[in-house]
């Protein structure tokens, strides 16, 4: 598989799970129950691992750069579906001005 492939499979994967146990963590917030603390530290662990794996396939500047945006623009979606949390103008904004940087960085 292409160098490519591989960086946006671990990639995808990483920020799936990392915000997966984001999830767990607001869970434990709201409700207080230990475990789902414990889930979402196992949860981020695993999605880092991958982070970590997709570090070998592209340069150090544009992994962390698109990991960033995806993992903060994804995280927003959640947080207003699931979460119903409000989002102002300028936070959306900053969505689709990060949607457009990851577009601009890929094209780069």
């Amino acid at each position: 598989m292409s160098p490519t492939i591989l960086f946006w499979i671990f990639t995808i994967l990483g920020v799936s799970l990392e915000i997966t146990g984001d999830v767990f963590f607001k869970k434990w917030v709201l409700s207080d129950k230990p475990l789902l603390l414990w889930v979402g530290f196992g949860i981020y662990t695993v999605g880092t691992l991958f982070w970590a794996l997709s570090l070998k396939h592209e340069m150090l500047s544009k992994a962390v750069s698109l990991f960033t945006i995806l993992n903060l623009i994804i995280v927003v979606i959640v947080g207003v579906v699931f979460f119903k949390e409000e989002i102002s103008v300028t936070s959306k904004l900053g969505i689709l001005l990060g949607i457009i940087s990851v577009a601009l960085i890929e094209l780069g």
